[in-house]
């Protein structure tokens, strides 16, 4: 993600009025951002007995610079096992009074139109469920999770070499729902500037407060473990700049931060964040930039965010996968060569998973 809020596609100046009577005037951007892991309200270790599995890599970019990265998983060049991360989703309540739209949005016991949660359509979607077999360019990936399939990809030329080489997002856990009561100056309810319905609004920087009070009320949390905590129709503003639809972090860097991600499931048919798309925008940095820190020659992009480059595109970047019956829409995501590495070191030299991207990032 870029070093602060960056557009995803041309900005659309609004004027909307929200539910409830408040009015906001904003330029709505589809954004995606990262907290950087120094900011003031993140503490350095959470439980430290525990640690990420997590790699370091190197490449030589085309300025001639090395570039050292930390990614999720074992190194593909020498492992040819499974490993498996286990993951805690929070479902977050967001609750708004009569001063700023009277509504809840409760991922939790919200019923979507084919009769499942929130929380039930995310866990059966391809991010956790081996729901497809990814075959992108001719060439087998794997039946296998979304993001697997993507990281496989990514270092092909290794992986080819080592099948049996998987980085899994365990059955997730789901946690006791917390609830967040926003208050009128911190957001509201407003008209999806991107899609149908409403959504509501919320500070950024003080929902990452309130998220790091949540990551120490869950034993199961700990640097060990991916916790992501999941919104329904919400999308978070910087100052007067809407529409955020997920970030990640860490509490620290490397080795020992606890990493974790947010994410907001939209259900307006083709809006920004619609249904799982955030989220895989979310989990594929997550994966390649855990610790948010992975500097890259880029000008487009400061650090190593394999989402950002291709959130722009038609759907926003994403691509239609259907499973049991629902149409799930996920991102596609660059590979490291977009950073300048060997594009060899991909499925058939390609810069992005679904072969959507044909130039290298500007600066390289």
């Amino acid at each position: 993600m870029r070093t602060q809020l960056a557009a995803a596609a041309a900005a659309v100046t609004l004027s909307f009025s929200a539910v409830g009577g408040v009015t906001a005037a904003q330029k709505a951007l589809p954004l995606f951002t990262v907290m950087p892991n120094n900011v003031p309200w993140h503490h350095a270790t959470l439980r430290p007995a525990a640690q990420l599995v997590q790699w370091n890599g190197s490449f030589v970019d085309r300025t001639g610079a090395t570039i050292t990265y930390t990614m999720v998983g074992p190194d593909p060049s020498g492992t040819n096992t499974t490993t498996t991360i286990p993951v805690v989703i929070v479902p977050v309540k967001m609750v708004y009074g009569a001063a700023n739209g009277n509504m809840t949005f409760d991922p939790a016991t919200m019923k979507l139109p084919n009769g499942r949660t929130v929380i039930k359509n995310t866990l059966l979607s391809p991010l956790f469920k081996r729901a497809a077999d990814y075959v992108q360019g001719g060439v087998n990936l794997g039946t296998t999770q979304y993001i697997d399939a993507f990281q496989r990809g990514n270092f092909w030329s290794a992986v080819k070499k080592n099948r049996r080489y998987h980085v899994l997002l365990g059955a997730p856990v789901v946690e006791s729902e917390v609830t967040l009561n926003v208050l009128p100056g911190l957001g509201s309810v407003m008209n999806n500037p991107f899609g149908s319905g409403v959504v509501g609004t919320m500070d950024y920087d003080v929902f990452d407060q309130d998220v790091q009070m949540w990551l120490t009320q869950y034993s199961d949390i700990n640097p060990g473990v991916l916790p992501i905590f999941l919104t329904y129709d919400i999308y978070l503003t910087q100052a007067a700049q809407c529409c955020i639809g997920g970030y990640h972090s860490s509490t620290a860097s490397q080795p020992s931060g606890q990493t974790y991600s947010y994410a907001t499931y939209v259900d307006s048919a083709g809006a920004f964040s619609q249904d799982v798309s955030a989220l895989s925008h979310e989990i594929g940095e997550w994966q390649d930039d855990p610790f948010v820190d992975n500097s890259v020659n880029c000008n487009d992009n400061s650090i190593l965010e394999v989402g950002d480059p291709l959130e722009g595109g038609p759907n926003y970047g994403a691509y239609p996968y259907t499973y049991r019956g629902f149409t799930y829409n996920l991102q596609s995501l660059v590979f490291i060569g977009y950073f300048g590495a060997p594009p060899s070191t991909s499925v058939n030299s390609w810069l992005s998973f679904q072969n959507d991207e044909h130039n290298v990032c500007p600066g390289q």
